[in-house]
């Protein structure tokens, strides 16, 4: 029924896109005073109060007009016409009931707000002064020619009725106004407010994009280029015959290092690129996870000897999850790489899994140089710069970004905890099998 109600509302006095608020206003008092007038202009004809009932019909008719010449022709109401009709009925009003013992005084200032609420900033001063003066003419008229005022209805139960039916007008009136100017200065609110974030939302984006387009630029001009032009030296030596076999031997072992290192970086600038322009797709399988992370595993386990770092795993031959095998395979070597990067010689990392719940959860641990408690919130975003490792390795600051968005991807999650000079945990939390699973 409110629904209803409400929907019969709009029709009669238009939305707030078809019409601006004065009008919407106007509309809506016209069509208050065409229901009331159908009350009022026969109750004044019952009581004898002939000059009001006759002032309230004419006050219908011109409202009625000029209400459906603005909501069914678009043509604007006349302020003008609204302000002058009320103070000529008004002040003949006065007169014909009882003047200032009547109930036309209650009504002047809802009037006034209703002329305010439909007129334009510019006529409000114009409206105040003519109805401050009309208003003292009349009663000014009536202190010195009293006779002129006439009294069609007895003090007492008489005067009661008058006041009585006389005063759901004004509360009418300033119903409609402040409803109305709430409703609108809400929603102008909500708009704002609304703009505002997406004002704050664009901002961000554009920062964030300003960001990566300067962390690309970053590794390109620079942590892409360095290995190569150590190569580059290299050769140089090595074609004018400056190296002997003794210096050899430490320039390649260095050279190797940056080479694994630099592959690394370009394999996941070039996974994070096309993870960027086009959504990659994710080819969700249920697998054995101790078959799919082995070689991996094998083939970073024989990195980290040659760090003199030893690497223990230890995953369950009958643990089974659903994922997708190559984004698994380079969400854990980024993992591992990292956790080899930043652990010391004579260090230890671990790798294990085990049921949790709907999950599996791979754990990647290490008793390296662990992560300093500023940089942990940022950890994850593409906004955080590298860091060197043990052995001054350095990344491109993509790895746990990526990490973090292709395990998201396959329905699973990715947290850790860290102590600063005591080493890191990672966790990776991956559906199992059977687990339904949304792709993001």
């Amino acid at each position: 029924m409110p629904n209803k109600i409400n929907t019969l509302w709009i029709r009669l006095i238009g939305s707030q896109p078809e019409f601006a608020l004065e009008s919407r206003i106007f509309h809506s008092i016209s069509v208050c005073l065409i229901v009331l007038s159908a009350i009022y202009v026969p109750y004044n004809l019952f009581s004898g109060q002939y000059v009001a009932s006759v002032s309230f019909l004419a006050i219908a008719c011109i409202f009625y007009y000029q209400y459906h010449q603005s909501r069914y022709h678009g043509k604007k109401h006349s302020t003008l016409v609204f302000g002058l009709v009320g103070l000529v009925l008004f002040s003949v009003n006065y007169f014909a009931n009882s003047g200032i013992d009547g109930s036309t005084d209650i009504i002047w200032p809802s009037y006034l707000l209703l002329v305010f609420a439909i007129s334009p900033y510019r006529q409000h001063v114009f409206w105040l002064i003519g109805c401050l003066v009309t208003f003292i003419l009349i009663h000014v008229i009536e202190f010195y020619h009293p006779e002129l005022v006439k009294h069609p209805f007895t003090a007492g139960q008489g005067q009661f009725m008058d006041r009585v039916t006389a005063f759901p007008i004004p509360v009418v009136a300033i119903y409609i106004i402040i409803t109305y100017i709430r409703r609108n200065y809400d929603n102008e609110r909500q708009v704002v407010e609304l703009r505002n974030k997406e004002i704050l939302l664009q901002k961000e984006l554009l920062e964030q994009s300003d960001s990566t387009k300067n962390k690309l630029m970053s590794i390109i001009s620079h942590d892409m280029r360095a290995p190569l032009v150590n190569i580059q030296g290299y050769l140089e030596l090595l074609n004018e015959n400056e190296l002997d076999d003794n210096q050899r031997p430490a320039i390649e072992k260095d050279l190797l290092i940056a080479t694994n290192n630099t592959m690394q970086m370009l394999s996941n600038l070039l996974y994070w690129t096309k993870a960027q322009m086009e959504q990659p797709v994710v080819n969700l399988v249920q697998t054995n996870l101790a078959q799919v992370l082995r070689s991996t595993l094998e083939m970073e386990k024989a990195i980290a000897a040659k760090k003199g770092v030893s690497l223990v795993y230890q995953i369950d031959d009958g643990i089974k999850v659903t994922a997708d095998i190559d984004m698994l395979q380079l969400v854990v070597r980024n993992l591992v790489s990292n956790a080899i990067k930043f652990t010391p010689k004579g260090g230890q990392i671990t790798i294990n899994a085990k049921p949790d719940g709907q999950n599996c959860k791979l754990t990647v641990s290490d008793n390296g140089k662990g992560i300093e408690q500023s940089y942990q919130e940022k950890i994850f975003k593409i906004t955080a710069d590298p860091a060197f490792g043990t052995n001054n390795e350095k990344g491109v600051g993509l790895g746990l970004s990526l990490c973090k968005e292709f395990i998201e991807r396959q329905g699973g999650s990715i947290g850790f905890e860290s102590i600063f000079g005591q080493g890191s945990n990672f966790y990776v939390f991956i559906p199992r099998e059977g687990t339904a699973v949304g792709n993001n």
